[in-house]
């Protein structure tokens, strides 16, 4: 029987975003918690559902805070192992006007890029009816194989596979090393949710829906949702296509829009069973992601703040 809903792989470390500015001008940095695959597990814990994640941090300040601080937000932290030499990932992410973001990252090595497949608890891949992955875990040899092997046995468990490249140019040797990584994604999930950005980078095609349906076409991808930003989203299933516009709101910042829009996409998923959703199911499914999508952005941080599920269905409702 599967006791976890979802268990993700990969990168846990400390955001440090803008926040004002000091009496002498500085501008001063809050410490919030971050990383892709907790921010997707977070939005999920915040719904009802059962979460485990697997991943490294250091044992230093920022490692043990985030320990708490994911466990206090739900999700299971019995596969996050503490590494007594490198310390926990940073990175420093600075807001541009628009509420867009520009990342600078210490990660030279961090402590998550440190994951190797015995650090892997297999239990938490056994017991998931989810498991849910991006590239940063493959950007060492070492995470690379302890993510091929978690996708492995996940897979052969029976599990879904959920994947969102979440590319940071920065933190690759090269892009064609990233792209390979991410054609490794594509070719063994289920569910792939990819930003506009990154499906041009992909296909080098601007017309979104039609790169999309070349995507599942190459790799037999059952279900692919485009996150557009200010423009909505988009989703493709077997048989039927769907779009959704965005919700307005007043930005702050878009740090974990995409995760979280991702995990209620995740959570129409495991509430109403997977098959090939048809058009109404997926305006249905990108309605209420894309609410929690805009509700993120209206606040500093990610992780930790995630909305309730009464602020995403007022939202709707107005």
């Amino acid at each position: 029987m599967k006791n976890i809903d979802v268990t993700a792989l990969g990168e846990l470390l400390i955001d440090f975003t803008e926040n004002g500015l000091s009496p002498q001008g500085n501008p001063l940095l809050e410490a919030n918690p971050g990383g892709a695959p907790c921010n997707v597990l977070a939005m999920l814990s915040k719904l009802g559902h059962r979460t485990a994640f697997v991943g490294k941090v250091g044992a230093d300040i920022f490692g043990k805070r985030l320990r708490k601080v994911i466990a206090d937000v739900g999700i299971d932290t019995t596969g996050l192992v503490d590494d007594p030499v490198v310390n926990t990932t940073l990175a420093f992410v600075h807001t541009k006007a628009d509420g867009d973001r520009e990342f600078s990252f210490y990660r030279n090595p961090g402590a998550d890029m440190m994951l190797t497949s015995a650090d892997v608890k297999e239990e938490l891949l056994l017991g998931c009816r989810v498991f849910h992955f991006g590239t940063l875990s493959m950007t060492t040899e070492d995470g690379k194989k302890a993510t091929e092997d978690s996708i492995d046995v996940a897979k052969h468990a029976g599990a879904l596979i959920s994947f969102d490249p979440n590319l940071r140019a920065p933190l690759w040797e090269s892009l064609a090393i990233a792209k390979e990584r991410t054609i490794y994604g594509l070719e063994h999930c289920d569910i792939l949710k990819i930003s506009d950005n990154e499906i041009e980078w992909l296909t080098g095609e601007r017309d979104y829906k039609k790169a999309a349906e070349r995507l599942k076409a190459k790799y037999d991808i059952s279900l692919i949702l485009v996150s557009l930003g200010k423009n909505g989203s988009m989703a493709l299933s077997n048989s039927s296509f769907a779009e959704w516009p965005a919700y307005r709101v007043d930005t702050v910042e878009t740090t974990g829009a995409g995760d979280t829009f991702h995990a209620c996409v995740l959570h129409y998923i495991l509430k109403n069973g997977f098959r090939d959703y048809k058009k109404a199911e997926l305006e249905e499914m990108l309605r209420f992601a894309n609410g929690a999508a805009a509700i993120i952005t209206t606040r500093k941080g990610a992780l930790a703040v995630m909305p309730e599920k009464e602020e995403i269905e007022a939202l709707i409702r107005q």
